[in-house]
């Protein structure tokens, strides 16, 4: 097989974050990259990387151009993955910092995200069962340094909250409003805080009933 050493122009390209690396029939995301819509997605800014899969697609991964230290700072957009939650807050690990993938998992960082940092209204009523699950990736800003343990991080932006989860049956799920999720396999709806992102296809599939 030739595929191996067929290593094309456009796998080595330069892309930024929210670039569409393309349709997730011919592409599964790896690391640096994530899936939403139908669609494979920068998640960081570097060198884009394919390799043959297991199931025919490729798996398209980003690799940072070069190691760079990224510590978050206030007002910072980080990528983070929720590791457990409680009644009070989330937990997560930072796994990107304005675009910056931090490589391995000990140069993660820990942060939380309280119930009242979650959305920007009614933020007594909050329920973090109801905003993110362990597993899910997360977009949110730095607010404080927090404690020497953990950075606290907001998700009450609208562009903020849940990019990427998996439904209870192992699904990649659709985002279907600004609070619910839907497994494509099973239609089982799941509340989130689902990030507005602004993906064309979405304006035409996500009319108000």
């Amino acid at each position: 097989s030739s595929s191996a050493s067929s290593s094309s122009s456009a796998e080595r390209q330069v892309v930024a974050p929210g670039d569409r690396l393309g349709a997730t029939t011919a592409l599964v995301a790896g690391i640096g990259a994530y899936e939403l819509e139908g669609g494979v997605y920068a998640a960081l800014l570097g060198v884009r990387e394919e390799v043959d899969g297991d199931d025919g697609r490729k798996i398209v991964s980003v690799r940072r151009k070069q190691k760079v230290v990224v510590l978050p700072k206030i007002g910072d957009q980080v990528m983070c993955q929720v590791t457990r939650i409680n009644s009070r807050m989330a937990h997560v690990a930072i796994i990107s910092v304005q675009g910056q993938l931090l490589g391995r998992e000990e140069e993660h960082f820990p942060g939380l995200i309280r119930a009242r940092d979650v959305r920007a209204f009614d933020i007594d009523d909050v329920k973090v069962q109801h905003a993110f699950r362990p597993g899910d990736i997360v977009m949110a800003e730095v607010i404080s340094l927090g404690d020497a343990r953990s950075y606290y991080l907001s998700t009450a932006k609208n562009e903020l909250g849940v990019i990427l989860a998996r439904s209870a049956a192992g699904h990649t799920m659709v985002p279907i409003s600004w609070q619910q999720m839907q497994c494509p396999v099973t239609k089982v709806k799941e509340l989130r805080k689902v990030a507005k992102i602004d993906v064309k296809s979405s304006s035409s599939s996500s009319s108000k009933q």
